[in-house]
Protein backbone atom coordinates (compact mmCIF):
# COMPACT_ATOMS: atom_id res chain seq x y z
CA UNK A 1 0.00 0.00 0.00
CA UNK A 2 1.38 3.43 -0.95
CA UNK A 3 2.10 6.02 1.73
CA UNK A 4 -1.00 8.23 2.26
CA UNK A 5 0.95 10.99 4.05
CA UNK A 6 2.06 13.06 1.01
CA UNK A 7 -1.31 12.88 -0.77
CA UNK A 8 -4.12 15.41 -0.67
CA UNK A 9 -7.27 16.40 -2.54
CA UNK A 10 -6.75 17.86 -6.04
CA UNK A 11 -6.83 21.65 -6.06
CA UNK A 12 -8.96 23.76 -8.39
CA UNK A 13 -7.53 27.29 -8.17
CA UNK A 14 -9.40 30.53 -8.64
CA UNK A 15 -11.56 30.89 -5.50
CA UNK A 16 -10.69 33.38 -2.74
CA UNK A 17 -11.44 30.71 -0.11
CA UNK A 18 -9.04 28.27 1.55
CA UNK A 19 -9.00 24.98 -0.35
CA UNK A 20 -10.50 21.90 1.26
CA UNK A 21 -7.85 19.58 2.64
CA UNK A 22 -8.11 15.96 3.72
CA UNK A 23 -4.55 15.96 5.01
CA UNK A 24 -3.72 17.74 8.27
CA UNK A 25 -0.18 18.35 7.02
CA UNK A 26 -1.42 20.73 4.31
CA UNK A 27 -3.71 23.70 3.99
CA UNK A 28 -5.32 25.71 6.79
CA UNK A 29 -5.04 24.67 10.40
CA UNK A 30 -7.85 22.53 11.75
CA UNK A 31 -10.25 24.58 13.86
CA UNK A 32 -9.62 23.95 17.59
CA UNK A 33 -13.35 23.27 17.87
CA UNK A 34 -12.89 20.11 15.77
CA UNK A 35 -10.16 18.41 17.80
CA UNK A 36 -12.70 15.84 19.01
CA UNK A 37 -13.18 14.75 15.37
CA UNK A 38 -9.56 15.07 14.22
CA UNK A 39 -8.93 11.34 13.57
CA UNK A 40 -11.69 11.28 10.95
CA UNK A 41 -9.93 13.68 8.58
CA UNK A 42 -8.63 11.88 5.49
CA UNK A 43 -9.72 9.90 2.47
CA UNK A 44 -10.74 6.32 3.24
CA UNK A 45 -11.28 3.41 0.83
CA UNK A 46 -12.35 -0.17 1.38
CA UNK A 47 -15.19 -2.68 1.22
CA UNK A 48 -18.20 -3.60 3.28
CA UNK A 49 -21.43 -5.56 3.47
CA UNK A 50 -25.00 -4.30 3.25
CA UNK A 51 -28.50 -5.63 3.75
CA UNK A 52 -31.53 -3.94 2.24
CA UNK A 53 -35.14 -5.13 2.34
CA UNK A 54 -36.06 -6.41 -1.10
CA UNK A 55 -32.42 -6.52 -2.25
CA UNK A 56 -30.96 -8.89 0.31
CA UNK A 57 -27.29 -9.03 1.21
CA UNK A 58 -24.52 -7.69 -1.04
CA UNK A 59 -20.97 -6.41 -0.93
CA UNK A 60 -19.95 -2.88 -1.75
CA UNK A 61 -16.86 -0.76 -2.21
CA UNK A 62 -16.71 2.70 -0.67
CA UNK A 63 -14.73 5.91 -0.57
CA UNK A 64 -15.28 8.44 2.21
CA UNK A 65 -13.69 11.90 2.03
CA UNK A 66 -13.51 13.87 5.28
CA UNK A 67 -12.05 17.32 4.69
CA UNK A 68 -11.96 20.80 6.22
CA UNK A 69 -11.23 24.39 5.16
CA UNK A 70 -10.36 25.84 8.57
CA UNK A 71 -14.02 26.37 9.46
CA UNK A 72 -15.83 24.87 12.45
CA UNK A 73 -17.16 21.87 10.47
CA UNK A 74 -15.91 18.81 8.62
CA UNK A 75 -17.03 18.20 5.03
CA UNK A 76 -18.25 14.63 4.44
CA UNK A 77 -18.60 12.91 1.06
CA UNK A 78 -19.31 9.19 0.70
CA UNK A 79 -19.63 7.20 -2.54
CA UNK A 80 -20.31 3.47 -2.69
CA UNK A 81 -20.62 0.90 -5.47
CA UNK A 82 -21.91 -2.63 -5.61
CA UNK A 83 -19.45 -5.52 -5.99
CA UNK A 84 -20.35 -8.86 -7.56
CA UNK A 85 -19.26 -12.30 -6.33
CA UNK A 86 -16.03 -12.04 -8.31
CA UNK A 87 -15.17 -8.72 -6.72
CA UNK A 88 -15.92 -6.67 -9.84
CA UNK A 89 -17.83 -3.39 -10.12
CA UNK A 90 -21.54 -4.10 -10.44
CA UNK A 91 -23.12 -0.63 -10.45
CA UNK A 92 -23.49 2.46 -8.24
CA UNK A 93 -24.74 2.22 -4.69
CA UNK A 94 -25.46 4.75 -1.92
CA UNK A 95 -24.10 8.29 -2.09
CA UNK A 96 -24.29 10.96 0.60
CA UNK A 97 -22.76 14.30 1.55
CA UNK A 98 -22.94 16.54 4.57
CA UNK A 99 -21.23 18.20 7.51
CA UNK A 100 -20.01 17.22 10.98
CA UNK A 101 -19.92 19.69 13.86
CA UNK A 102 -18.99 19.22 17.51
CA UNK A 103 -19.78 21.54 20.43
CA UNK A 104 -17.62 22.41 23.42
CA UNK A 105 -19.59 19.87 25.50
CA UNK A 106 -18.79 17.15 22.90
CA UNK A 107 -22.31 17.02 21.45
CA UNK A 108 -22.00 16.02 17.77
CA UNK A 109 -24.25 17.12 14.90
CA UNK A 110 -24.17 15.37 11.53
CA UNK A 111 -26.36 16.55 8.65
CA UNK A 112 -26.50 14.21 5.62
CA UNK A 113 -28.15 14.53 2.22
CA UNK A 114 -28.62 11.29 0.29
CA UNK A 115 -28.75 10.95 -3.49
CA UNK A 116 -31.78 8.67 -2.97
CA UNK A 117 -33.83 11.70 -1.89
CA UNK A 118 -33.53 11.80 1.89
CA UNK A 119 -32.08 14.18 4.47
CA UNK A 120 -31.02 12.98 7.92
CA UNK A 121 -29.99 14.90 11.03
CA UNK A 122 -27.93 12.89 13.52
CA UNK A 123 -26.93 13.73 17.07
CA UNK A 124 -24.37 11.89 19.13
CA UNK A 125 -21.25 11.97 21.27
CA UNK A 126 -17.75 10.53 21.23
CA UNK A 127 -17.41 7.20 23.00
CA UNK A 128 -13.71 7.93 23.43
CA UNK A 129 -11.00 9.80 21.49
CA UNK A 130 -11.27 7.53 18.42
CA UNK A 131 -14.92 6.43 18.24
CA UNK A 132 -18.22 8.25 17.78
CA UNK A 133 -21.83 7.10 18.20
CA UNK A 134 -24.79 8.86 16.57
CA UNK A 135 -28.50 8.42 15.97
CA UNK A 136 -31.06 10.20 13.78
CA UNK A 137 -33.28 12.87 15.27
CA UNK A 138 -34.96 13.89 12.00
CA UNK A 139 -35.40 11.93 8.75
CA UNK A 140 -37.05 13.65 5.77
CA UNK A 141 -37.50 12.37 2.22
CA UNK A 142 -38.62 14.00 -1.00
CA UNK A 143 -41.84 12.99 -2.76
CA UNK A 144 -39.84 10.80 -5.13
CA UNK A 145 -37.24 9.72 -2.59
CA UNK A 146 -36.82 6.21 -1.24
CA UNK A 147 -38.28 5.40 2.16
CA UNK A 148 -35.78 5.92 4.96
CA UNK A 149 -36.16 4.83 8.56
CA UNK A 150 -34.42 5.98 11.72
CA UNK A 151 -30.75 5.03 11.87
CA UNK A 152 -27.85 4.58 14.26
CA UNK A 153 -24.18 4.77 13.31
CA UNK A 154 -21.00 3.88 15.17
CA UNK A 155 -17.65 4.99 13.71
CA UNK A 156 -14.25 4.12 15.09
CA UNK A 157 -10.57 4.08 14.24
CA UNK A 158 -9.21 0.55 14.54
CA UNK A 159 -5.58 1.07 15.46
CA UNK A 160 -2.76 -1.48 15.61
CA UNK A 161 -3.25 -3.33 18.93
CA UNK A 162 0.36 -4.43 19.06
CA UNK A 163 1.53 -0.83 18.93
CA UNK A 164 -1.14 0.84 21.01
CA UNK A 165 -2.42 -1.60 23.66
CA UNK A 166 -0.73 0.45 26.36
CA UNK A 167 -2.64 3.59 25.33
CA UNK A 168 0.54 5.62 25.05
CA UNK A 169 1.58 7.94 22.25
CA UNK A 170 -0.09 10.95 20.70
CA UNK A 171 -3.69 10.95 19.50
CA UNK A 172 -2.57 11.00 15.86
CA UNK A 173 -0.28 8.01 16.45
CA UNK A 174 -3.00 6.03 18.17
CA UNK A 175 -5.51 6.97 15.44
CA UNK A 176 -3.35 5.69 12.62
CA UNK A 177 -5.45 2.64 11.79
CA UNK A 178 -8.47 1.90 9.63
CA UNK A 179 -11.87 3.56 9.76
CA UNK A 180 -14.63 1.07 10.58
CA UNK A 181 -18.34 1.64 11.03
CA UNK A 182 -21.64 -0.12 11.62
CA UNK A 183 -25.02 1.29 10.61
CA UNK A 184 -28.38 0.00 11.87
CA UNK A 185 -31.78 0.97 10.49
CA UNK A 186 -35.18 0.95 12.18
CA UNK A 187 -37.45 -1.93 11.31
CA UNK A 188 -40.72 -0.06 11.95
CA UNK A 189 -41.51 -1.73 15.28
CA UNK A 190 -39.00 0.20 17.35
CA UNK A 191 -36.22 -2.30 16.77
CA UNK A 192 -33.03 -1.81 14.78
CA UNK A 193 -31.29 -4.28 12.51
CA UNK A 194 -27.86 -4.22 10.79
CA UNK A 195 -27.89 -2.31 7.50
CA UNK A 196 -24.29 -1.57 6.48
CA UNK A 197 -20.78 -2.10 7.81
CA UNK A 198 -17.34 -1.55 6.35
CA UNK A 199 -13.66 -1.27 7.13
CA UNK A 200 -11.79 1.37 5.15
CA UNK A 201 -8.05 2.03 4.85
CA UNK A 202 -6.53 5.47 4.82
CA UNK A 203 -5.82 6.53 1.21
CA UNK A 204 -4.98 10.20 1.89
CA UNK A 205 -3.80 11.79 5.12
Amino acid sequence: MSDPAPKNLPALPGLPLPEDTANLRFGPDLSPQLLGLLPLVGVWRGEGEAHEPGRGDYRFGQQIVVAHDGGDYLVWESRAWRIDQEGNYAGPDARESGYWRIAANDDIELVLTHASGAVEVYYGRPRNQISWELGTDVVVRTSSGSASAAAKRLYGIISDPAAHDNGEGSLSERAGGDLAYVEERGTGDGEFSPSRSARLRRFIG
